[in-house]
C-alpha cells in the first residue's frame, strides 16, 4: 500500500473556492486534482499545460471597451431584435 503524506500550500481564498467548485463538477476534490497535476507533470517531464505571459487577445482593451459600450446600450434599451430568417436575409 502506498504511504501518503500531507502537503500544505497557500492559495488565494477565492481562487480555492472557485477551484473546489470546478473540480467538484468533475467529481474530484482538491487533493485528487493536485495529485493528477503532479502525476501528469512527472509523466510528461514538464508542466502539463502551456504557461505564458501572453494574454488572451479576446480580452484586449479594445474588445473590453466595445463590450462595456454594448452593455451600456443594452441597459438603455438600444438594441435591435431580428429573427434568424431576417439575419439570413441581410446576408
Amino acid at each position: 500500500m502506498t504511504q501518503t503524506t500531507n502537503l500544505n500550500i497557500r492559495i488565494d481564498k477565492e481562487l480555492k473556492e472557485q477551484a473546489e467548485v470546478f473540480f467538484g463538477e468533475l467529481g474530484l476534490n482538491m487533493s485528487s486534482a493536485f495529485n493528477i497535476f503532479v502525476r501528469q507533470s512527472l509523466r510528461q517531464g514538464k508542466i502539463p499545460f502551456e504557461i505564458s505571459i501572453v494574454a488572451d487577445p479576446f480580452y484586449c482593451s479594445a474588445n473590453m471597451a466595445a463590450l462595456r459600450q454594448s452593455i451600456r446600450e443594452a441597459d438603455e434599451g438600444k438594441y435591435v431584435t431580428k429573427t434568424l430568417a431576417e439575419l439570413r436575409a441581410d446576408e
